[in-house]
């Protein structure tokens, strides 16, 4: 076990988001979210990246509980084993692909030649070398994703937290980011967890969890 959520439950006002939830993750695998807008996918994935709280269970991260850790404990240790990929990718545009790259690093306190090393050798390894000094603005939309999926590798995390992140793409860089992935798998040993209305990714998993009404329905 690699990721583990058990029993969350979450509100918000009247409307139960989750009830009751449990799933594990393990190293190495790629899992998919799946099931219509409402059911509760982007929470749960929130929640177990630590970037929400639940009202009621626990998380872990192999045997750590991220539960009751205090928040400043909570974002350094999010910082350093949990990488994240949004759809809109939220790369900060006065930065280069470089500098994007290297700043869940540079928060981290590690050495800036050290981090920019690791980030130039992961956008060689993503194909994007040439790229480094663009700005996202100068930079195709399958570009920026494959930027913001290097930042998410910068600290070497333990699981990467993939929110919808093909949504934004057209159907030949989301394929290309679907093998991306498994590339990334293959040579990494990367686990991911992936929110995705995606068919062809979903089926392309280890495994697809689909979510209806705030509940697993099965794995």
């Amino acid at each position: 076990m690699l990721l583990q959520a058990k029993n969350i439950y979450k509100r918000y006002e009247s409307v139960e988001v989750l009830k009751g939830v449990s799933l594990t993750i393990s190293k190495g695998e790629i899992v998919s979210l799946v099931g219509a807008s409402g059911a509760g996918k982007s929470t749960l994935l929130h929640i177990m990246g630590t970037l929400e709280e639940a009202d009621q269970g626990e998380v872990f991260l192999g045997d750590q509980s991220l539960t009751n850790l205090r928040r400043n404990e909570l974002a350094r240790y999010r910082n350093r084993h949990i990488g994240f990929v949004f759809q809109f990718h939220h790369l900060l545009p006065e930065f280069t692909a470089l500098e994007n790259v290297c700043i869940p690093g540079w928060i981290g306190g590690r050495k800036k030649n050290e981090v920019e090393k690791r980030a130039l050798e992961l956008l060689d390894l993503l194909g994007l070398a040439t790229r480094k000094a663009n700005k996202p603005a100068q930079l195709s939309g399958g570009e920026q994703q494959r930027v913001a999926v290097a930042r998410a590798l910068i600290n070497e995390p333990e699981i990467i937290l993939a929110d919808e992140p093909t949504g934004n793409l057209d159907s030949v860089n989301a394929r290309a980011l679907h093998d991306l992935f498994f590339d990334l798998r293959k040579r990494l040993n990367q686990t991911f967890l992936i929110v995705t209305h995606n068919e062809e990714l979903a089926s392309q998993c280890d495994r697809c969890v689909h979510m209806k009404d705030g509940q697993i329905q099965d794995i």
